[in-house]
Order: structure tokens, then C-alpha cells, then sequence
């Protein structure tokens, strides 16, 4: 891949940001307040997500410098552990990974959309979202433009909102409430609520599966995740505490649309619409960067499985351009298969199970001069290790329905895998 066709680090830190930055910290609050109602716990459950994905963005600086290959969670895992693990990462990347997040964040947009009263308003999401993969299927240089400018909308209008909360004093009803209170912090939907928050930081491991794609990754890769990463871990808790400013617990337990419930409370209905029309604009760009990056692990992931060989070829710029339909019509199918909640938990105990597996594979890496060395190895992967297996078993006895959903699709990866050849590339394939 010629080098001006790879991307810096400024286009890889908005690929981090706009993958964070999407569904879930407009949404999560609502199912949070459910279990918890100290403020102080609110905090320490997003400032627990940010730490967890600090450390998993140490962590995918090292290994994604260390192979050097597009991939991500595939690459890793089959390398350390065995290709059937590596091929169930990439299967859980095609199913919910990557599809499943574009889908929320479809039925998002089209909650946020709902006060405008638009016609076939489903349709037109659709076809929002088929127009997104379609803009993926022409090249590099054509992803980053169209990735920097929706992420430049972002970021426009969650400084908006930043603003908005620091300069506008809280509603006299608010949700503010500092108290103490520990045992919330110890029942199971705790937990519950933290696999919300991690669900909500999911992305910040995204500019490592496009490794490949990155100018000098051994220098822009690492700044890429973890500058991203810092930067959405304050965005997510000034947030928070801005929602709980402008309207009461009672009013925003339970609701998806928290931010337009908030600021509908805090200034009346017009300004919400605003808001509600800006938070459905700024997820196109959450929606872009999953497609862009999902499309390049999947297509990793059939360089060496038979099934999945129709699958390899790419287009004259390199675009794996079918992996990039086949998860569109993932996508469409799981926009109509449930809600934003049922879709949520089982995408995130898988997600979340995934992504220990491969904080774990770096285990199994040798450090190698010219690579980013995380600090603190191996004590902070093994603390990622531990919390997020607790973590999953407070899951799986809290919502066993969900993730039973969950290992019922890794069942189904794993059918697939044994129906494939395991087997290198063909280097005699030819580009579409």
C-alpha cells in the first residue's frame, strides 16, 4: 500500500473518538439510574470504563505495533492462543461487533428523529446507512475525508453541549445527588450498569485494527489510542453530570433519549429538537468509522478460512469493498430484529468477553525492539483480566437470558468454523 494512501495520526484519533462517541453515552444514563442513584457512583462507573479502556489502549498500542498488521482482535488472538479463538473474535466482529453498533446507533438516530415527524423515517435510515458503506467502497484517501468531516460535526456539537452545561446554571429539580452510597456498588447491577459504560467506550481499541492503513504505527498508533481515549473519558463524565443537572432522576430513569430528555426539561421543547437533530447528525460518523474498521477484520479474517473466501478480493484501492456489504446487510437485518436495549447487553457481554481475550493474548508476546511498550506490564492487563471475568459473571447471574443470546452466537461462529478449511491466502487472487 503506497504510503500516501495511509492515514496519520490526526485521521486515526477521529476514528477512536467517532467509534467512542456514539450511542451509548446518550443512552446509558437512563438503564444506569435503574441500579444507581449516587452521582458519585455514576462518576465512578464511567471513570472505571475509562480506566479499563486506557488500559485495553495500552495494551492494543503494544500488540498492534508489535504484528504490525491489519486485524485488530483476530490478528492477536490467533497469533497467542489458536486460530479457532481468533476466528470467533472475528465472527462475534462480523455478527455484533462491528454490525450491531452501526444498528444501535441506527435505531438511535431514528429514536432522535422521531420529534421532526419525517415520513418513512425507517427507510430513510436505511438508506443512510447503505450510503455510508457505499462512500467506504471507493478508497483510503475517500474514507479519511468523509470520516474527518463527520467527525468534525462531532465534535462541533459535543463542545456545544459542553459549553451549554458549564455556562447555564442546573434546573432547580435536578439529579444531582452526592450522598454516599457504597452497597450499590457491590449488587450485581453494578455491574449490569459498568458493562452499559464499557459498552459506551467500546472503540477505543478501533485505529488498531486498521494498523496497516497508519502512517509510522509505531509512533501514531500508540498516540491514536491512548490521546483518544483520554479525550472521551472526560467528554463521557462531564456528560453524565450535565444530563443530571438539567432534569431529575425520576424523569430520565429508564429512558433512552437522555440527552434530549435533559435538555428538554432544563429549556423547553424547540432547543431539545436542536439537540435531538444534532445528536442523530453526529452518529453518522460513529456509524462510518464501524464500517470502515469492521470491514478490514472481517477481510483479515478470511485471508485463511475457505468460507470465507469469496470474501478476499479487494477493489483497485485496496477496499475490501465485500466485507463492506456483507455487513451492511447484517446491519439492516439487526436494525429490525429488536430493541436498542436487548441488543445492547448481548452485544456487550460478547464484546466484552472478546476483548479480555485479547488484553489476555498479550500474554503470550514477546516484547520487540521499535515497538510502544505499554507500561505497567503485565500487572495492569492482569487487573483488566480479573475485573472484567467478575464483571462477566455478575452478567451472566444478573441477565442470563442476554447472555445465553450471546454464547448461543458464538455456538453458531463456532458451526462455521468447523465447516471451513483453515489455509493462507492465495496470493494468486486477483483485485475486483
Amino acid at each position: 500500500m503506497k504510503i500516501q494512501n495511509k492515514i496519520g495520526w490526526f485521521t486515526a484519533t477521529g476514528i477512536v473518538v467517532s467509534n467512542m462517541v456514539g450511542t451509548g453515552v446518550f443512552t446509558s444514563l437512563g438503564f444506569q439510574l435503574l441500579a444507581v442513584s449516587s452521582t458519585w457512583n455514576i462518576v465512578l462507573l464511567w471513570v472505571l470504563g475509562g480506566v479499563l479502556a486506557l488500559i485495553g489502549a495500552f495494551t492494543f498500542a503494544e500488540l498492534g505495533t508489535h504484528y504490525n498488521r491489519t486485524g485488530g482482535d483476530y490478528v492477536f488472538i490467533s497469533e497467542a492462543f489458536h486460530p479457532l479463538l481468533g476466528y470467533l473474535s472475528a465472527w462475534t466482529s462480523l455478527i455484533v461487533g462491528f454490525s450491531a453498533p452501526v444498528a444501535i446507533a441506527a435505531i438511535a438516530m431514528e429514536a432522535y428523529l422521531q420529534p421532526f415527524q419525517i415520513p418513512n423515517l425507517r427507510l430513510i435510515i436505511v438508506l443512510i446507512v447503505i450510503c455510508i458503506c457505499f462512500f467506504h467502497t471507493k478508497s483510503i484517501k475517500f474514507s479519511a475525508i468523509f470520516q474527518n468531516a463527520t467527525t468534525f460535526l462531532k465534535a462541533v456539537f459535543v463542545l456545544a453541549l459542553l459549553i451549554i452545561g458549564l455556562v447555564y446554571a442546573a434546573n432547580p429539580a435536578n439529579g444531582l445527588h452526592f450522598q454516599a452510597n457504597s452497597a450499590e456498588v457491590f449488587k450485581p447491577s453494578f455491574a449490569v450498569s459498568l458493562l452499559y459504560v464499557t459498552y459506551a467506550y467500546t472503540g477505543w481499541n478501533a485505529a488498531a485494527y486498521i494498523v496497516g492503513e497508519i502512517k509510522e504505527p509505531a509512533k501514531n498508533l500508540p498516540k491514536a489510542l491512548i490521546l483518544g481515549t483520554i479525550l472521551v473519558t472526560i467528554i463521557y463524565v462531564a456528560l453524565q453530570l450535565i444530563f443530571l443537572k438539567f432534569a431529575t432522576q425520576n424523569i430520565l430513569i429508564g429512558k433512552a433519549e437522555v440527552a434530549l430528555v435533559a435538555i428538554e426539561s432544563r429549556f423547553g421543547n424547540y432547543p431539545a429538537k436542536m439537540v435531538s437533530l444534532g445528536i442523530a447528525i453526529q452518529l453518522i460518523a460513529t456509524m462510518s468509522s464501524y464500517v470502515w474498521i469492521g470491514s478490514r477484520v472481517v477481510h483479515s479474517m478470511a485471508q485463511n478460512f475457505s468460507l470465507w473466501r469469496i470474501l478476499r478480493p479487494t477493489n483497485a484501492n485496496g477496499v475490501p469493498t465485500r466485507t463492506i456489504w456483507l455487513l451492511c446487510g447484517i446491519i439492516i437485518l439487526l436494525i429490525f430484529s429488536g430493541s436498542l436495549n436487548k441488543i445492547m447487553l448481548y452485544t456487550s457481554f460478547l464484546l466484552q468477553l472478546m476483548g479480555t481475550l485479547a488484553i489476555a493474548s498479550i500474554f503470550k508476546a514477546k516484547r520487540k525492539l521499535g515497538t510502544f511498550h505499554a507500561p505497567f506490564r503485565p500487572f495492569l492487563q492482569i487487573f483488566y483480566v480479573i475485573f472484567s471475568l467478575f464483571v462477566l459473571g455478575f452478567i451472566a447471574y444478573d441477565k442470563p437470558k442476554e447472555s445465553l443470546i450471546g454464547l448461543g452466537i458464538l455456538g453458531l461462529g463456532l458451526i462455521t468454523y468447523f465447516m471451513s478449511d483453515f489455509e493462507k491466502h492465495d496470493p494468486t487472487l486477483k483485485p475486483l
